[in-house]
């Protein structure tokens, strides 16, 4: 099996690479980012493409990427602020990684989604994309806008008879990853990593980690109240200087 995996040179797409190394099903990794990846996880195994998706505009540039059996989007960013204080190409540049560039992507393989055999996709989307976030404005809509397209295409993948699906996973907040700023630690995150790959193959199609013990009833206060739900996320960051 060869993966791709989109935003691995740290954190939790780093984590997945770590954990694809040691498939013996995995023959080769393809790793894109803007950013180097590790000297200390390279390998026979990995490729490394360099690449910004601030500059992909078409599913047509993909033209190094052949041959995939299972594809893993992890990049993605996020900063807390007020609306007012980003300016239009923030708007116009987190759209497009969180957003427009994994649909894009999605669009490469989606002929692989309808028509192989095992093609395996997972895309990393938020919790924040699934509730009121105050603060996070911009950065909820985008990945509302992701998880919205992940549940339409697998509805149309099902009513065209492919057993493939997209796999959303939307957790909150994860140590170990450099999300808004913080240290980057693959370990820290190789154990959901692992949950991750297992639900990828088995074609699930959501992931909210620590749904059970904790984003449940996070979930269930916000359907009971947006509002109040709101203003409670407001008043939390603000009482724990998250801005």
């Amino acid at each position: 099996m060869n993966a791709l995996v989109v935003g691995a040179s740290n954190g939790i797409g780093l984590s997945i690479v770590i954990k694809l190394l040691n498939d013996n099903n995995v023959n080769n990794v393809i790793v894109i980012d803007r950013n180097l990846f590790p000297e200390e996880y390279k390998c026979d195994k990995i490729e490394f493409i360099q690449y910004d998706l601030l500059n992909f505009k078409d599913s047509t540039e993909l033209i190094f990427c052949q041959d995939i059996d299972a594809l893993y989007i992890t990049a993605g960013f996020g900063h807390l602020g007020y609306f007012q204080n980003f300016t239009d190409s923030y708007v116009n540049n987190i759209f497009q990684v969180n957003t427009i560039s994994p649909i894009l992507f999605i669009k490469k393989f989606y002929q692989n989604l309808l028509n192989k055999e095992n093609f395996y996709c997972c895309v990393m989307v938020s919790i924040a994309g699934r509730l009121n976030s105050p603060m996070f404005s911009l950065y909820s809509a985008s990945k509302a806008a992701l998880s919205k397209f992940i549940e339409a295409i697998n509805v149309e993948l099902e009513v065209q008879g492919s057993k493939n699906r997209v796999l959303e996973v939307s957790p909150g907040s994860l140590k170990g990853t450099s999300f808004n700023g913080a240290i980057s630690d693959p370990m820290l995150t190789i154990d959901l990593a692992s949950e991750i790959i297992d639900k990828t193959i088995q074609r699930e199609t959501l992931f909210i980690p620590e749904y059970d013990s904790v984003f449940k009833n996070v979930i269930d206060r916000y359907h009971a109240n947006a509002h109040k739900f709101g203003m409670d996320s407001y008043k939390y960051k603000q009482e724990n200087k998250r801005f």
